[in-house]
Parts: C-alpha cells; structure tokens; sequence
C-alpha cells in the first residue's frame, strides 16, 4: 500500500470532515474521560473530539508515518500513538471510540468491529462512519473501467484494497452486544472546481495504490488524463462552471449499556 501524503488529503479538509463532524453529534456523551480516534490520519478528525470534549483524555492512533507526524504537529494535548487500528485491543476501556473514513482499508470488518466495541466503557459508545455506498457509484465505476484497460491493466489488476460491505452486515455485527444501535446513510454533494478537482481528491484516498503500481511518471499522468475526459463527461459543470461530486457514507453509532 502507498504511503499517504497529509497535504494533499487535507486539500479538501472541510469535505473530508465533515461526515466525522456529522458522526460526532449523534454521540450523546457530555463529559467522556477517555476518547480514541482510530486511524486518525493527519488529525482533522481528532481535532474535533478535542474541541468538544477539551478536558477528555484524547488518543490519536495510525499506523501512517507520514499522516502520524502530521497530526502531531498539530496538537501537542493528544497522545498520539503508532499502531495498526485493524490490529488494535485496548488495554484500558474508553468511553468514546471513534473512527472515521478508515474501517474500509482494514480487513475482516465484523471482527475489528466487536474488538473496538469490546474497548467500550460501560455507558460508552462506538462511532464509525466509511465510505461504504460509495463504492457502489459511477465514480468508483469509473476508477475500476479505467484502471481495467489494455494499456495499464497488468500493472492494475486487484489494486483497490478498500472494503465494504451493505449496511445489514454492520447492524449484524454489532447488534447482539449493543444496548442501541444506528445504522444510517448520508450522501454529500460536494462541490469541486472540476473534473481535475474530482482527480486531485481521489489522488489522495482511492488513487493511491493504482497510481503507486505504475511504472512512471509518464504512465501515471496518461492514467490520470484518460479518467479526468471521463470524469468531465460522467459529473458535468454547474451553471458556473464548478461540478458536484455526490459522495455517500455509512454511518454506525452503537452504544453500550450503562
């Protein structure tokens, strides 16, 4: 897998926030003492859980050197810790565990999920949101035709590592053990500058191994042209140019029992 690149993921910062912002007020706690943010990334996510909760004990966890040292100089009230969240058991309970747009690159979703919920304090809750319908979209489609080509399919082939599954697979996984349980959906219109915004976005998430199993630059840039033309064609401009992206999300929201 290709390292992650934190300038170029917090370009659309804003966007990438804010369904973790959407996940965040459906949790209920007023004043939870301990908070961890799986797979926080640059810490655009953490920030958030800090800024409700400022007197919380709040842990960072990525296993992503670069998105990791990222987050660090952000905050230093964080503890920041380099671990694999699809690895992951606590060694205490924590009243929140959050995890935002990370569940879909770990394997095994409904074991990860019991053993962050089993991490979950008594009254606590569980927060999870992934892109999961969206890699049932003509982007997503597009990316996989593109990438499925003559001219760059043996480099290509089995790159997406991303997983997903409907949202009855998470109720399942989870509901046996919560006292609660939300399970929703909600798709996002965001609005770009064009099909070379829409490029540059996934450039940082779905992009990566594709672009990383190519052999050079030259190839690479091809790559990019060839789904840019569809792009333009598939999210055509808005009356002042700009084009929207719709992108939906699962979220899952278990609480436990107090």
């Amino acid at each position: 897998m290709a390292t992650w690149n934190p300038e170029l993921y917090l370009r659309f910062g804003g966007e990438r926030t804010r369904a973790a912002a959407d996940l965040l007020a459906r949790v209920g706690l007023s004043e939870p003492a301990r908070v961890v943010d799986l797979g926080c990334g640059a810490g655009n996510s953490t920030a958030l859980l800090r800024a409700r909760w400022p007197a919380a004990d709040v842990t960072g966890l990525d296993n992503d050197p670069a998105m990791l040292a990222a987050a660090r100089a952000t905050d230093s009230g964080v503890t920041w810790v380099d671990a694999d969240a699809a690895a992951w058991t606590a060694d205490r309970s924590y009243d929140v565990v959050f995890s935002n747009a990370a569940l879909q690159w770990l394997p095994d979703h409904a074991a990860v999920l019991r053993r962050w919920f089993a991490a979950v304090a008594p009254g606590g809750t569980l927060a999870v949101q992934l892109p999961v319908a969206h890699l049932r979209s003509p982007l997503h489609l597009l990316v996989h035709d593109v990438a499925a080509l003559p001219e760059w399919a043996a480099h290509t082939l089995g790159y997406d590592s991303a997983v997903c599954h409907e949202p009855g697979f998470y109720y399942d996984a989870l509901c046996e053990s919560a006292a609660r349980l939300d399970v929703w959906e909600t798709e996002y219109a965001h609005v770009l500058a064009d099909a070379h915004a829409i490029v540059t976005w996934l450039r940082a998430t779905r992009l990566r191994p594709i672009l990383a199993a190519l052999p050079d630059d030259a190839t690479r840039g091809h790559f990019e042209r060839v789904l840019t033309d569809r792009l333009a064609v598939a999210y055509p401009p808005q009356v002042d140019g700009r084009v929207l992206l719709p992108f939906p999300r699962l979220f899952v929201v278990a609480h436990r029992a107090g």
